[in-house]
């Protein structure tokens, strides 16, 4: 897995580098066990052995097993943070129509082909947790979608957390059926720039030709709306979003 995970955070062994710190030695072995194994196969013994660390020193830094999942699991949210959001990443609120969608969607697609397991995992993580507005990169991507759908760039009634699963699962699955694993980086590359194009084609244009839909009717298709907006802000209940 290592080769496919040729994007994150490793150690700088030239010459006149800094030494990494234990805590992010650990981390960066940790996540290589997460996208290998999963949150199952991450343990406090295996973390030891593939960070080259003893037992004290991974839990002077996580009190905890679950503490070192789900740091270890934040730390592949900053990365992506980092990565999609670059010098935005940091601000509290990004200005939606000021950001360069076309660039936003290489980056993301770039960071998924290059580490397709560790992005699997972290988005079934998410999609899992009581509480994903606690998730540094959903929060960010979620939050910047609700404020883009208020803007008169969005066509009425958008979604933003459907908007949002939609957009990550077909963007992390995507390496999978690409065999990333098996690409080389000109490949990888290549893969990550065709489905950028498909992604960015169908936020821009759709799908459908509304002049040609089933049933002969023209003018765009008549969407059903929720009687009260579905979307809520990023770290709210879960439960709150499972409304039919």
């Amino acid at each position: 897995m290592e080769g496919e995970n040729a994007k994150l955070w490793k150690p700088d062994q030239s010459a006149g580098a800094a030494i990494p710190r234990p805590r992010e030695i650990i981390l960066e072995a940790a996540r290589k066990l997460l996208a290998s194994d999963g949150p199952e196969g991450l343990s406090v013994v295996s973390v030891t052995q593939a960070a080259g660390v003893n037992r004290g020193t991974i839990y002077v830094h996580f009190e905890s097993r679950e503490k070192l999942i789900a740091e270890t699991i934040e730390s592949v949210s900053n990365l992506l943070l980092q990565s999609v959001y670059a010098d935005q990443a940091d601000l509290p609120e990004t200005d939606v129509e000021a950001i360069d969608h076309v660039a936003l969607t290489d980056r993301l697609a770039g960071f998924a082909i290059s580490n397709p397991d560790l992005c699997r995992v972290w988005l079934l993580q998410v999609l899992a947790s009581p509480d994903p507005g606690s998730d540094p990169f959903w929060r960010k991507y979620v939050s910047s979608l609700m404020r883009f759908a208020a803007t008169p760039l969005a066509k009425p009634g958008l979604d933003a957390e459907v908007l949002a699963v939609i957009v990550l699962a077909g963007t992390f699955l995507w390496p999978v059926w690409a065999n990333a694993a098996t690409l080389d980086k000109a490949g990888r590359k290549s893969a990550a720039e065709r489905f950028s194009r498909e992604l960015l084609r169908l936020s821009m244009h759709g799908s459908m030709v509304a002049e040609h839909q089933a049933g002969g009717e023209t003018g765009p298709p008549r969407l059903s709306q929720p009687d009260e907006p579905m979307v809520k802000a990023a770290g709210t209940d879960r439960a709150a979003r499972t409304d039919a």
